[in-house]
């Protein structure tokens, strides 16, 4: 089936009435596998999880991963593939259990060596994994189910960080996936989470496929947010890709899929007034918009180059434009999102005043900038970074002393392309959009964005030894007075150094179809496919 072909809604109506009309013609139909399909906001092409930033490589990952701790509707941390933790008196060292029943979709059971070359391998690439590393001696498989964390000092975010939410979460791999190189792709995707991936039905650019796993056992506790008992109510999740956001609308409403993960926010009234759909939204939920720079190559390898795009750059006109309802929209100008405890828009002076072309003209010419091509990665069928990026050209055109190079491309192709250092002549880049979760960017360790450890940084590559400083100084900071006070200092050299330029934050709820499914949870990040069933 291929949903990107002419007419897909239609294409799918026709299938699953002839599939309905074949069960319906003796006992079969009652054996029909219940099926929850779902349009996410990407296509599944990146099946590592550790291996980008990707929310839609997170999502994959949380169908067949399990996680050692997680967060409930508070957003507090909780136990998932643990039983049991001790922390000694000098909060060095931490000892874990794992709970009963946990076995790989092979049958194996998950020991404390699978969790060590996890933990190990994920620590190489996620943000906070590795400010978490930084501050850990060893950590050690001390039995089949028991494992050992120590630290060279007291570091009081090493549940939080295991717990964390957003995208690289710190699944539990096979020990023999865990083990492969962190910058090569792993190729088997065999978890203990309570999907299995069927990599036979996996057709990019159209379906990705997941079964139950039978093998899984949840916890007791009920559902809460990603924490709690992961019950599977259906046999198969199809993520159906429809590129076109008005496609997936009609396929919502035409009752075709049962999920919509990111509605396009101009369609929200219709879906809002059409019986049988549900929009709903998690209290902590909202996106941020940012604007990625390359720090490796001219221009924005020189901070005045970074900080002239802050006298170009109008936030309001990005938020106008994809969340045109006032309600859904947030002007915000804190690295960290607003709403959150550590929200701080110190430094942003430059940022909110009056666009001053001439202004931003002479720090490009300050920063040796003789009008180069300007690469840009154009996401061309992405929710929300395509209209981003459509306004974001308008505006540094603006700019007439830039010049700029725009490539169109699908997003799969931007995430592929991001990763190469390769000057932008020879197949790299300068800019291109992306998206976060404010929960996972609302503070300065699990904000991977903001994170200036030069080849250890997201892409991009940062590099700047007084925010990584301060960043550290924060984890280690005694209580929230202090790391509050850290956060505004913080929040003064990344507007200094600009690691990016953050553009908006607003809230998109998902919408379903409550006639047909029920038990659907609200988070303000990746979203369960547990705990739901059919009607």
């Amino acid at each position: 089936m291929d949903i990107r072909s002419p007419q897909p809604t239609l294409r799918l109506a026709i299938m699953l009435a002839a599939g309905l009309a074949a069960a319906g013609a003796g006992p079969a139909m009652a054996q029909q596998p219940k099926t929850l399909r779902v349009t996410m906001h990407a296509d599944v092409r990146q099946l590592d999880p550790f291996w980008t930033t990707q929310t839609i490589a997170g999502i994959h990952g949380n169908m067949i991963y399990d996680t050692l701790f997680s967060t409930d509707d508070k957003l507090q941390p909780q136990p998932q593939m643990v039983e049991k933790w001790t922390v000694s008196e000098d909060r060095k060292t931490y000892v874990f259990t794992l709970r009963d029943g946990l076995k790989f979709h092979d049958g194996t059971p998950v020991t404390g060596k699978d969790v060590v070359a996890s933990m190990k391998r994920w620590g190489v690439r996620d943000g906070a994994g590795k400010q978490l590393m930084s501050f850990t001696d060893a950590i050690t498989a001390t039995g089949d189910k028991t494992f050992e964390w120590k630290l060279k000092e007291p570091y009081g975010l090493v549940i939080d960080t295991l717990a964390k939410q957003g995208t690289s979460l710190p699944f539990v791999m096979r020990e023999k996936e865990a083990l492969v190189d962190p910058f090569q792709q792993i190729t088997e995707m065999v978890g203990s989470g309570p999907f299995t991936f069927k990599r036979d039905e996996w057709v990019p650019g159209s379906k990705t496929v997941y079964a139950k796993f039978q093998g899984y056992v949840p916890r007791k506790e009920p559902p809460s947010g990603h924490a709690g008992g992961k019950v599977v109510k259906v046999d198969r999740v199809e993520f159906l890709w429809m590129a076109d956001p008005q496609t997936a609308q009609s396929a919502l409403v035409a009752g075709e899929i049962d999920y919509l993960e990111n509605p396009q926010l101009d369609f929200l009234p219709m879906l809002e007034s059409t019986p049988g759909i549900k929009l709903e939204t998690h209290p902590a939920q909202g996106t941020m918009g940012l604007i990625q720079l390359n720090h490796l190559h001219p221009p924005f390898n020189n901070v005045k180059a970074r900080q002239a795009l802050l006298h170009i750059i109008n936030p309001q006109d990005f938020l106008d434009t994809i969340a045109a309802d006032k309600k859904l929209q947030k002007l915000c100008y804190s690295y960290y999102g607003c709403g959150v405890p550590m929200e701080s828009d110190a430094g942003a002076e430059p940022y909110k005043a009056r666009k001053d072309l001439a202004k931003a003209e002479q720090l490009m010419k300050e920063a040796g900038y003789k009008g180069e091509p300007i690469t840009i990665l154009h996401a061309t069928d992405h929710q929300y970074i395509n209209p981003a990026n459509l306004v974001m050209i308008q505006q540094l055109r603006r700019a007439s002393f830039l010049k700029l190079d725009v490539q169109a491309m699908d997003w799969g192709t931007v995430v592929s392309r991001r990763a190469k250092k390769e000057p932008p002549a020879q197949g790299g880049w300068n800019i291109f959009i992306t998206g976060t979760t404010v929960l996972s960017s609302s503070n300065p360790v699990t904000n991977t964005w903001i994170g200036m450890n030069c080849e250890r940084a997201n892409v991009g590559w940062p590099c700047n030894a007084g925010v990584e400083a301060t960043r550290r100084a924060w984890g280690l900071a005694p209580d929230l007075a202090a790391r509050k006070a850290l956060a505004v200092d913080l929040s003064k050299q990344l507007y200094e150094q600009v690691p990016f330029v953050p553009f908006a934050q607003w809230v998109n709820p998902v919408a379903y179809r409550s006639d047909k499914i029920s038990g659907v949870i609200t988070t303000p990040s990746i979203p369960p496919m547990w705990n739901i069933e059919r009607k």
